[in-house]
């Protein structure tokens, strides 16, 4: 987690505490040893810190508590056991010099149970200020283990985040194939790993298949799917020269390829690459938190050695009881309980307030930081756009519109292009009756020809219409208007005329002119981002108002537009759907999917709006604030308390008054704090969104 650590195995980081993320995603099976611990260790925990919480809590109310080695019997296996790895996390911090969240956990909790243990062990050493009614010295035996308990879930929880989001990586690595087809150098052909192949070998990528790896088409022409890397629907043609990415998936020609970039040089390796490293980068509300706990462990110690020292060098007798005890005390009032709670409650309250509301952030930084986003980078297909081409134009030349529409849709029946099937689902919308094709024959990146109803049928670009003897001519200045109009345009012939044209587009989505209008409202600046072309781009930009228009861009595109803006001081959040989109979504300050999209964009992102649509983002910005206050008014409780509760524990009102901070008044302050922490995060719940 932290930059400059690495370790060979797996575990947590050395300076903060963090489970280490894995340098490089692979295609196998996460290793999950570790979660699998922590949730023993959970389970376990549980099952014997929730009687041991319940009892006392009861026994507080109605006068009759645990024994003393029954509460001992209890806690041990949760405290000893399952908080062993905070231990081992909290003597590193203290080794390494570097003070974090489980210096705070470990010492509190060891000191509470150490205290406990002696007061069982020997209650006889505690002099009478702590002792209470019925003349026995404090346990502190259930919070240690309640402690230890909600700690593990939170390391359960982050580790299941983690996983997923890994499976996700796993899942977008497996799309590239295995094995490839090479061909020898006496044109023999055979299978062979893709982790056998080197730059330069020759493969064939028959229809249908999958590219096995980065590289370059050296003969045959095709329609390569790149929807995996682009998130745009429609196949581009590819031809001799063009480059083609290992894991999208070729259409119905064959073509021999040459290998370019292998292994951990491709493209779909380097889109993983760069979502495993922003997710190892260190958030800034996270570097806060660590720097507070770095100064404010030290001083916790400090404090409760120099109250030690006083009362051992100055307090009355027995001396030695009371300089361990007001060290003791002051630890123990130290436990980060309300500050432990201060984030998290907030957390888990605004989060199931946002699945009531359609949003579902992955953690406490994404709910900070959305508040102060002044950029949003946003992609185009899928996410300001349906994603699904439908018919826009159908224009004429000859006959009417609908049996223009009928014979190319006819045609198009036997094709599985987005295209086709925009035709068809065009053609079903006017109650259109579709004949049967015959001779049916597709010409990958050009077009598609055959016989409807007698008559020989053409349906392509004007280049594929005119190899076959047909001209396009006159209606070439209609269509480059249509195109410049964000629309693909295919020409129609029938028995060799040019019959018309009919023009297919990716609709905007209906919520999307108001939404953009909103963030501008708000001060947002929009950027849309593309992999599309240029033209349809910018089409889509004028129509939404969005000033801002990226296009042709590939995944690292993505990511280093929104690298630069963050350069230039903004904070941005990435919006998008895809694969391609990840990497950006990573290296935003916030990425957002929408509910619809990719595995890999929903647990890439730090928020996933679920309707599948941006209309639920002004809500996510209403909470986010809302979270924000609210965790800020939680740690003015929690520090408010420990600044009040630790000089008194230190024994600063006995030279005036007379006051000890006994350890029980001290437990009854502490489950006060985290009430008061627990009620004011509650309020989250009736948050107007």
């Amino acid at each position: 987690m932290c930059e400059g650590v690495g370790s060979m195995e797996p575990g947590p980081c050395p300076m903060c505490g963090m489970a280490l993320e894995p340098a490089m995603p692979t295609a196998g099976a996460e290793d999950d040893g570790e979660l699998r611990d922590m949730q023993r260790r959970f389970a376990v925990s549980a099952f014997f810190a929730t009687p041991l919480l319940v009892w006392t809590m009861l026994g507080m109310a109605f006068g009759s508590q645990p024994g003393p080695w029954v509460q001992l019997a209890l806690a041990s296996p949760v405290v000893l056991w399952g908080g062993a790895p905070f231990f081992s996390r909290g003597w590193a911090s203290l080794r390494n010099r570097r003070g974090n969240m489980f210096t705070l956990i470990s010492l509190g909790t060891g000191i509470a149970f150490a205290t406990s243990l002696v007061a069982t062990l020997m209650p006889g050493a505690f002099p009478e200020a702590f002792r209470g009614a019925d003349g026995q010295p404090a346990l502190y035996y259930e919070s240690a283990a309640v402690i230890v308990t909600l700690v593990l879930l939170g390391q359960v929880i982050e580790l299941r985040a983690r996983r997923r989001t890994g499976s996700a990586l796993h899942a977008l690595l497996a799309h590239a194939p295995a094995t490839a087809r090479r061909i020898a150098a006496d044109g023999s052909e055979e299978n062979v790993p893709t982790e056998d192949l080197r730059p330069g070998d020759r493969l064939r990528v028959r229809p249908g298949e999958a590219v096995p790896v980065d590289g370059r088409i050296l003969s045959g022409t095709s329609a390569i799917d790149r929807s995996l890397v682009t998130g745009e629907s429609i196949p581009v043609a590819a031809a001799p020269g063009d480059e083609v990415v290992g894991g999208t998936v070729n259409g119905s020609g064959g073509f021999v390829m040459e290998a370019t970039h292998l292994g951990s040089d491709g493209l779909l390796a380097r889109i993983a690459r760069r979502v495993a490293e922003a997710q190892r980068s260190r958030a800034p509300a996270q570097q806060t938190a660590d720097a507070v706990a770095a100064v404010f462990v030290p001083a916790v110690l400090a404090v409760a050695v120099v109250a030690a020292a006083v009362w051992w060098g100055l307090g009355p007798e027995p001396r030695l009881a009371h300089a361990l005890l007001a060290g003791v005390a002051v630890l123990i009032v130290a436990c980060p309980c309300a500050l432990g709670l201060a984030t998290p409650m907030s957390i888990t309250v605004a989060m199931g307030r946002g699945a009531g509301a359609g949003v579902l952030f992955r953690n406490a930084e994404s709910l900070e930081v959305l508040a102060t986003v002044d950029t949003l980078v946003v992609d185009k297909t899928g996410t300001l756009t349906t994603g699904r081409p439908a018919v826009t134009d159908c224009l004429a030349l000859a006959g009417e519109e609908d049996e223009l529409l009928r014979l190319a849709a006819s045609l198009e029946r036997g094709s599985e292009h987005p295209l086709a099937t925009a035709l068809v689902a065009g053609a079903d919308e006017r109650g259109l009756v579709l004949a049967e094709p015959l001779d049916f024959q597709s010409e990958p990146g050009g077009g598609v020809e055959g016989r409807v109803d007698g008559a020989s049928v053409l349906v392509g670009s004007a280049a594929f219409l005119g190899a076959r003897g047909v001209s396009t001519a006159g209606a070439d200045a209609t269509a480059e208007t249509l195109r410049k109009a964000g629309r693909t345009v295919v020409h129609v012939a029938a028995d060799g005329v040019l019959r018309g044209m009919i023009a297919a587009a990716d609709p905007v989505r209906e919520e999307a002119a108001r939404l953009v209008g909103e963030l501008q409202e708000r001060g947002w600046h929009l950027v849309m981002a593309s992999g599309d072309s240029a033209t349809t781009a910018a089409a889509v930009g004028v129509e939404l108002g969005i000033d801002e228009v990226v296009a042709d861009l590939l995944p690292e595109d993505k990511a280093e537009l929104v690298r630069s803006l963050r350069a230039q001081g903004r904070i941005v959040a990435m919006a998008g759907d895809g694969v391609n989109d990840a990497p950006a979504l990573a290296t935003a300050d916030v990425g957002i999917a929408l509910g619809t999209g990719t595995d890999v964009a929903m647990e890439t992102a730090d928020l996933t709006l679920v309707a599948g649509d941006l209309s639920a983002l002004p809500r996510a910005l209403a909470l986010s604030k809302a979270t924000r206050r609210n965790i800020r008014q939680n740690l003015a409780f929690a520090f408010g308390y420990n600044g009040l509760a630790i000089p008194i524990a230190a024994g600063a009102l006995y030279p005036i008054l007379g006051w000890l901070l006994s350890p029980m008044i001290a437990a009854a302050a502490m489950s006060l704090s985290s009430v008061s922490v627990i009620t004011n995060a509650l309020r989250l719940r009736t948050t107007p969104l």
